[in-house]
């Protein structure tokens, strides 16, 4: 397997997804539709929907029912930059290389763009229930209609208060106090890894995993989680504004302590191998095909961006 070429395809594949979903007709609600078309169309990794697909796949799901929550977990994502980078928060004028939403489209309808894509994306996932096959027996129908059910459960709660939100609710009130491990993981397994678990455990749940499969892999987003935000604070704090698309030290300028405010760069970097390494192991364990996911653990560990 050639991971560039693979990646490069699984991210085409994404973002034909998420074209596919987005609102069509426009009316007087024009101006938000285009914002959330513009912080939508903006690019990046698409880290999430791939994700999401790649772990279908291993345990056997090889249908279209999976493509409005690969869509619907963009838009949350989607959501949570736009309002990150309001001025009330981390207050950024660039996101992945642009002027971010609340520059170009004003505070307001920035805020607007993001419920709307918050709003929209649970509009997208229940149209799994009309793909649900007729051709199935009612036996199948019933357990999917369940498996379905299930996956808008945790589309629902991950991004929320005992999760996203919660670690964000933490970040800001934390924001200039020195924090613990503790406080830290918090924040870190919640604001950052909720919605990479989410991807993860849908995937699993609309292919039908066992609930081992299912505890496995929640136990393998937590790592992958973990890892990607310390990746991202040693980023911070050693990438170039051309390679982050957005301003660095943004963390010291917001005064927020990290993983490597606490341990430092190269503990950081341990951290991250240690973290990534038993997801790879964790993996493995999972009958399937499982090396683009390894590839793309080590992908995630080692981005510039």
């Amino acid at each position: 397997m050639n991971f560039d070429v693979e990646m490069r395809e699984r991210v085409k594949d994404a973002e034909r997804v998420i074209t596919d979903y987005m609102p069509k007709n426009a009316s007087l609600q024009k101006t938000v539709i285009e914002a959330m078309e513009y912080t939508m169309s903006a690019g990046g990794k698409r880290i999430r929907p791939v994700l999401m697909k790649a772990v279908y796949e291993l345990f056997g799901g090889n249908a279209s029912i999976i493509e409005p929550f690969m869509a619907a977990i963009e838009m949350i994502h989607t959501y949570s930059l736009i309002h990150d980078d309001l001025p009330a928060l981390d207050n950024d004028d660039y996101r992945r290389g642009r002027k971010t939403a609340h520059i170009v489209y004003g505070e307001a309808m920035a805020i607007l763009a993001g419920d709307s894509l918050l709003n929209y994306a649970y509009e997208t996932a229940s149209k799994a229930f009309s793909m649900i096959s007729d051709e199935l027996s009612t036996e199948e129908q019933l357990k999917q209609h369940i498996e379905v059910e299930q996956a808008i459960q945790i589309l629902s709660k991950n991004p929320g208060i005992y999760g996203m939100i919660g670690g964000q609710v933490a970040d800001v009130e934390l924001t200039g106090t020195r924090l613990n491990e503790e406080q830290l993981t918090y924040i870190y397994e919640n604001k950052t890894g909720a919605l990479i678990e989410a991807s993860m455990i849908i995937g699993a749940i609309l292919a039908g995993a066992s609930n081992s499969g299912i505890e496995k892999i929640r136990r393998i987003a937590y790592n992958i989680g973990m890892a990607f935000q310390i990746q991202d604070d040693i980023l911070d704090e050693t990438a170039t504004f051309e390679e982050l698309g957005k301003p660095i030290h943004s963390d010291a300028k917001n005064e927020k302590i990290t993983y490597v405010t606490l341990y430092g760069i190269e503990q950081s970097k341990r951290k991250v191998e240690e973290l990534s390494g038993d997801a790879v192991v964790m993996i493995r364990s999972i009958d399937g095909d499982s090396d683009f996911l390894v590839e793309f653990f080590n992908y995630l560990i080692d981005r510039k961006n």
